[in-house]
């Protein structure tokens, strides 16, 4: 790391000009520094100059390694990204056509959506060959974006803000543009704990409304194994640390989740994910009208027709990928 920092330092001591206080701001010259920092950030970091390369092997080979305590940290990393690239995977139901746009629903959000950032943001699976002449983006909180660094990484991977008018430049702008909403949000993050398949949903429906105004196809999808990855312990909502992790919500848009995994060593507890599959089945798009300005009723059909898809793509798949016949889904 250090080796790498000093080969590339002129263009590290660039990517600093990152750190502007206009991005805090929202002053007119952070567009300016993004459309700059960006390009330099590609220069210093391989792979992120094409989107749709997003995070090919990068020379790490396909095999797994085994954990070695004497072979060093970076044996560790590599080793758990070549076991998350090995357990990710998505799965086609049908063809998604070049010639529409498609608003994706992605659920659950698990607690840090590794399947929708593996799948949608990286070409770890191969998405462009699953789907060709789709370019995903995948939606995610607005105030990442006024991060230095983190808001230039996710620009590079093709991520954009979850607000109105990111989603509606996208699905405004030619076709074969597919954005990935994670309905559920941080509230859904909560939530995450194994064996459950609770889903926030039964409220949301300002997708459905931005789907209807651009004619976009909606697309279920569902993640299994995204909530198996980590442990994570749960407040009573009458205690102190619920009250804090709903003021800390209120402060940063997020909730303060504490979870753990496994550790470095074997049987050790850690914040490495547990190595398990996490499959994303991509469900078939549901054709929706273009309506400028949709009625509540029209909103409320498509909704209810949204859930009734999600259902039956999980129910089809449920036993396949470890959940039994008798789980169902539950909308919150």
């Amino acid at each position: 790391m250090v080796k790498f920092c000093w080969q590339h330092k002129f263009g590290l001591i660039c990517s600093l000009i990152s750190l502007d206080l206009a991005a805090i701001g929202h002053l007119p010259t952070v567009y300016i520094l993004v459309a700059t920092t960006s390009p330099l950030l590609c220069l210093v970091s391989p792979g992120l100059e094409d989107p749709r390369a997003r995070w090919k092997e990068i020379g790490l080979g396909k095999e797994l390694v085994c954990l070695d305590p004497h072979q060093g940290l970076f044996s560790h990393f590599r080793m758990t990204y070549q076991m998350m690239q090995a357990e990710t995977q998505i799965l086609k139901t049908k063809e998604l056509s070049p010639e529409h746009n498609y608003l994706m629903g992605v659920h659950p959000h698990g607690l840090l959506a590794f399947g929708a950032f593996c799948n949608f943001c990286t070409e770890a699976t191969g998405f462009s060959k699953i789907f060709p002449g789709i370019t995903p983006h995948l939606a995610t909180l607005s105030w990442f974006f006024k991060i230095p660094f983190i808001r230039d990484y996710l620009m590079a991977k093709g991520v954009c803000s979850v607000s109105q008018p990111a989603i509606d430049y996208l699905l405004s702008h030619g076709t074969g543009n597919l954005v990935g909403i994670v309905v559920g949000g941080v509230g859904e993050a909560l939530q995450s704990v194994p064996n459950t398949t609770m889903l926030i949903l039964q409220k949301r429906k300002g997708f459905v409304r931005m789907a209807l105004q651009h004619g976009a196809h909606l697309v279920p999808t569902y993640t299994f194994g995204e909530t198996e990855v980590y442990d994570q312990v749960l407040f009573h909502k009458d205690s102190r640390m619920y009250k804090f992790q709903s003021y800390f919500r209120q402060i940063l848009g997020f909730y303060f989740c504490i979870f753990y995994g496994r550790g470095f060593r074997q049987g050790s507890t850690g914040l490495l994910p547990y190595p398990l599959p996490i499959v994303t089945v991509v469900g078939e798009p549901l054709p929706l009208p273009k309506i400028e300005k949709p009625s509540q009723e029209m909103v409320d059909k498509y909704h209810a027709l949204y859930k009734k898809a999600l259902t039956k793509l999980f129910d089809q798949h449920k036993t396949q990928y470890g959940c039994p016949e008798t789980q169902k889904l539950l909308f919150l």
